[in-house]
């Protein structure tokens, strides 16, 4: 399981990528949250849309109301998460 020692400064990154991925001066970075201890993480409306959380353990995380559209879930754990208002439109679930 990997630690994610800075998870606002992932997010904030994340969103710059959000905001630039189709201009010519792409900024921030893509959150790659794959096979991360994010246990009982405080998520709720976080703009994880397109993230790679696959495999990461989300076990009691809040993500009430986050945006995980088109996120890569599969083989995460769930157990227990708190998904209510959560876009999950087009994330993969598999596993």
């Amino acid at each position: 399981m990997r630690v994610i020692n800075d998870l606002e400064q992932v997010l904030e990154q994340h969103n710059q990528w959000l905001q630039t991925r189709w201009s010519d001066e792409v900024k921030g970075d893509r959150a790659n949250l794959s096979g991360a201890n994010l246990r009982g993480a405080n998520l709720s409306g976080a703009n994880l849309r397109g993230a790679n959380l696959s495999g990461a353990n989300l076990s009691g995380a809040n993500l009430r109301g986050a945006n995980l559209s088109g996120a890569n879930l599969s083989g995460a754990n769930l157990r227990g998460a708190n998904l209510s208002g959560a876009n999950l439109r087009g994330a993969n679930l598999s596993g």
